[in-house]
């Protein structure tokens, strides 16, 4: 049985440390490298958790405070570096993100356990309407990256992008079989509290009493009984 592991650190606190471990920064150079690195696509990132993750990380003894400046009228900024610690603590959970799957919770998961709420005709066409919107991100991320592949980032710079297309090309696909199987009647339900309504059934095949028949095909001709006529009329 596998062994779940126990994690203390959020997404938002790692990529914190993954920052301090480059180099000393204070919370608004963070958010700012956030901004310019696109990482706010991948973590959610507010100005408020940013600063409450911060308190966390030097509460737990895995930052430190280093310097406390103030630049013109601005209000003063700490500056935090990463502890020996926090570079133990670091390593431990990015290890184990990357080799244990865990259970999450994304919202198209929970549209489908309500998805017998919608008549079968709607629920094609609002799946319709998700595919050609999957279909407009994958296109605008290839370009993303095509581009930013051509200014000189490498690979390893842009792999959360390239796993965000093929998660958006599994669901495209995924969606795209749902939409046909509802469309054939592969995949019908009732609406709870609804009328009685189901998706249209496939019509059944013809029985062998009502298929129309062929026409049989007309006799062969009969060459014997061709020559005793012509010996007849001769």
């Amino acid at each position: 049985m596998r062994t779940k592991p126990h994690r203390t650190l959020s997404p938002l606190a790692l990529v914190v440390l993954s920052l301090l471990r480059e180099r000393p920064m204070h919370p608004y150079e963070m958010h700012q490298t956030f901004r310019d690195h696109h990482t706010d696509e991948v973590i959610k990132l507010r100005a408020g958790s940013l600063y409450h993750t911060v308190e966390r990380l030097q509460g737990l003894g895995l930052i430190r405070a280093v310097e406390t400046a103030r630049a013109g009228r601005r209000p003063e900024r700490t500056v935090y570096a990463i502890t020996e610690h926090g570079r133990d603590e670091f390593a431990t959970e990015i290890r184990q993100l990357l080799s244990m799957p865990e259970k999450e919770y994304p919202l198209f998961g929970a549209a489908m356990e309500l998805l017998d709420n919608v008549e079968p005709p709607e629920a094609a066409h609002l799946l319709e309407k998700r595919a050609v919107v999957l279909e407009g991100e994958i296109a605008a991320y290839d370009q993303v990256k095509a581009v930013l592949m051509k200014s000189g980032l490498d690979r390893i710079s842009l792999i959360e992008v390239e796993y965000g297309q093929a998660m958006r090309r599994a669901e495209l696909a995924w969606c795209q079989q749902l939409v046909d199987e509802i469309h054939d009647g592969v995949l019908r339900w009732r609406v709870p509290g609804a009328d009685p309504a189901r998706a249209p059934e496939k019509p059944a095949p013809p029985s062998e009493a009502t298929a129309p028949r062929r026409p049989a095909p007309p006799p062969a001709p009969d060459h014997n009984r061709r020559e005793a006529d012509q010996q007849e009329k001769a």
